[in-house]
């Protein structure tokens, strides 16, 4: 039987902190001695993490720790969006195994990193498996890293998201055992015989209709159906393109999954901003190269449509769980919290509600990790949902 609790803890003193967390998580699950635990941690623990990750494993009795920095962090239906917060899962039981992993130095050597992070979990591999990945939003190369991870782990499902900080360091940090590094990608394989079910869902919803890329050169747009691209992004924008820094705040780009594509359609798209635009040149530039011949769309983050698409994912989840899940991790994008609906805990409150009480972790990223249309992605401004659940009997 597969038995897991979270605990979270806001206390100042670090060990303190770690060791209330842990303790709480262990108490939900009803267990003694984890098999693995992940902690998410908030910069103003800072320097303190190594002495954190030291007093989890000690109290949850398991050498498998994982985990890493961030803004805020989630437990179960708390979201800590600011200030001292660590979140602390724990699990146990015969049909899973964890196994930690870390790879440093990030830069410029993606198909290195991937090729290393295989060699670390191949070995340990089930019949179901589970890749959590915690990377350094800074340094991680993750599409191309992504895909190479893809052709080294066939079949493997991963999930994650990039370490994130609060501006006042501008570095993000990644958890293994008690190393603690940036420049580096850590996490944890969980292996064995259990059902697994992931999802995403996006706060952004398309404006308008697709389009195609008639003219760029590098990252600029340069025509979108024959017209000045400045001109269909305005359009789309309506009176956000009147205020150009806060437009570029809410409407972003949305590129199709499959190549080809002529339309774009909900769950089939990635999110992409944009970086510049200029009405005098008639042109907007991304942070991706567009093809002559691309298809995309433009997309407005906005609390509604979120919230939207968080229920009609969670509907589908339910679909397609057999079993209750044990348990859950939850990657949430930065720009999905408190700013985006003006409420704290919203997502995580929508969660509970659609799957009751179970235990889930996760923390605010800088960027989330997980499956779309059947191939691992780069996501943003989303939220990927995982979740374990034992084998239907």
């Amino acid at each position: 039987m597969i038995r897991a609790g979270v605990g979270f803890s806001t206390a100042r003193n670090p060990r303190s902190a770690a060791s209330e967390a842990t303790a709480a998580a262990l108490a939900q699950a009803g267990i003694s001695r984890a098999t693995g635990a992940l902690c998410f941690a908030t910069t103003a623990y800072g320097a303190a993490y190594p002495m954190i990750l030291r007093a989890v494993a000690s109290e949850a009795g398991t050498r498998e720790v994982a985990g890493c920095s961030s803004v805020g962090v989630i437990a179960g239906e708390t979201e800590i969006e600011s200030g001292h917060a660590l979140a602390v899962l724990v699990f146990g039981g015969e049909e899973i195994h964890a196994t930690r992993f870390f790879v440093p130095t990030l830069r410029g050597r993606a198909a290195g990193v991937a090729a290393d992070v295989a060699t670390k979990v191949r070995p340990k591999l089930g019949k179901s498996n589970l890749l959590i990945l915690c990377a350094d939003t800074y340094n991680f190369e993750a599409e191309a890293t992504l895909k190479s991870l893809g052709q080294e782990l066939p079949g493997v499902t991963i999930a994650g998201g990039g370490a994130s900080e609060d501006g006042s360091i501008g570095e993000t940090f990644v958890f293994c055992g008690d190393t603690i590094s940036s420049n580096a990608v850590s996490g944890m394989l969980l292996s064995g015989d259990f059902d697994l079910t992931v999802a995403n869902t996006i706060a952004c919803g398309l404006i308008g209709t697709a389009h195609r890329v008639t003219a760029a050169r590098d990252n600029i747009v340069i025509e979108l159906d024959g017209r000045p691209a400045y001109e269909v992004f305005a359009e789309a924008a309506g009176p956000l393109a009147e205020d150009l820094r806060r437009a570029l705040g809410y409407v972003f780009v949305a590129i199709p999954v499959y190549e080809n594509a002529a339309t774009i359609e909900r769950g089939q798209f990635v999110v992409r901003n944009i970086v510049g635009a200029s009405e005098e040149h008639g042109v907007i530039a991304v942070a991706f190269q567009p093809q002559v011949g691309d298809t995309l769309g433009f997309v407005l983050r906005d609390a509604e449509r979120s919230r939207q698409d968080l229920k009609a994912t969670l509907d589908d989840v339910n679909d397609r769980l057999h079993e209750p899940p044990a348990f859950g991790l939850y990657f949430n994008c930065v720009s999905r919290g408190a700013g985006l609906y003006n409420i704290p805990g919203h997502d995580s409150a929508y969660i509970r509600r659609a799957l009751g009480p179970v235990p889930i972790a996760g923390f605010f990223t800088g960027f989330e990790i997980g499956p779309l249309a059947e191939q691992t992605s780069l996501l943003q401004y989303s939220g990927v949902l995982a979740l374990i659940s034992a084998k239907k009997s």
